[in-house]
C-alpha cells in the first residue's frame, strides 16, 4: 500500500515566487519595505537572479497590456529582460545590496575645519512615476577629534547607494545625512541637493527648466548661522 511522504520545507516552497518569500521574511521581522528602503538583509544568496526572472515575466505582462507586439517587433523583443535588469541591477540596486564597505580612520591630526565635498552627481527615479531624478549633491562636514575620517570617494559611494532606490528628494537627503552621521560622527553635517525631476519635464507640466533644491543641516550647522552661511557661500553656482 502506497503511503504519502511528508513534504520537506524546500518541497513546500517549490513554486512560490521569490518575491513572496522575501516579503514574508520582512513581514515576520516586522520590517518596513517601502520603495526607498534597503532590504538586502532579507534577500538570500541566489535569490536576486530568481527575482530578476520574476520581474521579467511581470514586465512582459505590462508590455502585453500596452498592446506592444514583442514577438514581431525587433526593437522590443528583449525589452522585458532589459528593463528587469535595469531596475534590479542598476537603477534600484540600492534596495537589494548591502551598503558599500567604507574604511574609517581616526582623526589623527585632530582636523576641525569645514570640509566640503561636491558636486557629486546622483541619479535616481521618483517613487511616484519612476521618472529619472538627476542632480548634484554638496556635503559639508565639521569634524572633531573623535570624528571618523573616510575617503572623499566614499561620500559618492554612499550617495549612490542611497539614491539607487525609488526616492523622493526630501527623504533621500535625510537618509544620506543619517548614514554619514552614523559613519563619521562629526560635530556638524550639511547637505544640499539640486536636481531635475523628469516627472515634471517629461510629463505633467512638461517644464524642462525647473529644479528642486533642498538641504539638511545637523549639529553645529543648525546652531551657528555664520558656519551655515560659510558653507552655502563656498558652494559654486549650482545652476
Amino acid at each position: 500500500m502506497k503511503t504519502d511522504t511528508p513534504m520537506s520545507p524546500s518541497d513546500a516552497d517549490h513554486g512560490t515566487p521569490v518575491s513572496v518569500k522575501i516579503r514574508e521574511r520582512l513581514l515576520a521581522a516586522r520590517k518596513r519595505f517601502n520603495a526607498n528602503d534597503n532590504i538586502a538583509a532579507f534577500v538570500e544568496p541566489g535569490e536576486l537572479a530568481l527575482l530578476l526572472d520574476e520581474v521579467e515575466v511581470k514586465m512582459q505582462g505590462v508590455l502585453d497590456s500596452l498592446v506592444i507586439d514583442t514577438e514581431r517587433d525587433h526593437n522590443t523583443g528583449n525589452t522585458a529582460r532589459r528593463v528587469a535588469k535595469m531596475y534590479l541591477n542598476e537603477v534600484f540596486n540600492g534596495r537589494y545590496v548591502k551598503a558599500p564597505t567604507i574604511t574609517e580612520f581616526p582623526n589623527a591630526e585632530h582636523l576641525n575645519e569645514l570640509m566640503i565635498v561636491g558636486p557629486i552627481t546622483v541619479r535616481s527615479a521618483c517613487s511616484h512615476h519612476f521618472c529619472p531624478v538627476i542632480g548634484k549633491i554638496w556635503i559639508g562636514v565639521m569634524p572633531n577629534e573623535h570624528t571618523n575620517v573616510i575617503g572623499l570617494s566614499k561620500y559618492a559611494r554612499l550617495a549612490e547607494w542611497v539614491m539607487g532606490r525609488p526616492q523622493i528628494q526630501e527623504e533621500a537627503v535625510v537618509q544620506l545625512a543619517d548614514l554619514i552621521m552614523e559613519k563619521t560622527q562629526p560635530d556638524g553635517l550639511a547637505i544640499v541637493m539640486e536636481a531635475s525631476h523628469y516627472c515634471m519635464a517629461w510629463r505633467g507640466v512638461k517644464d524642462m527648466d525647473s529644479k528642486m533644491i533642498n538641504s539638511v543641516m545637523r549639529g553645529v550647522f543648525l546652531k551657528d548661522p555664520n558656519l551655515r552661511r560659510e558653507f552655502l557661500a563656498l558652494i559654486p553656482n549650482k545652476s
